[in-house]
């Protein structure tokens, strides 16, 4: 895992017990789930939009910006749920030797 993600996941996990007041991830916590997956679902919409916009314009900082805030929170998200970037890092490694159709395939079979 980059020493980004990793550095950004022991911040990610000790915020979870700081007070809410303290930091903007602490009060994501303790609002819950429900509150950070609209910040996930919010992420997403302003990177679709992003996209489109730097489709257009050739200018690709927005796009890179909410990307950004889409992976912050989608990691805020994943610690809330007691999971870590280097679980995702693991199941992308995993899918290197099957073709996507394959994969797509495999689960629909389970």
């Amino acid at each position: 895992m980059s020493d980004v993600l990793q550095r950004l996941a022991e911040v990610l996990e000790a915020r979870k017990s700081a007070a809410p007041d303290s930091s903007y991830v602490a009060s994501l916590h303790a609002k819950g789930l429900n509150k950070i997956l609209e910040k996930v679902g919010e992420e997403a919409t302003e990177t679709i939009l992003a996209a489109k916009d730097a489709e257009l314009s050739g200018d690709h900082t927005d796009l890179i910006y909410e990307t950004a805030d889409l992976w912050f929170h989608s990691l805020v998200m994943l610690s809330h749920l007691g999971e870590t970037p280097q679980s995702v890092l693991d199941e992308l490694a995993r899918r290197f030797d099957l073709s996507g159709l394959e994969e797509k395939a495999s689960r629909q079979k389970n």
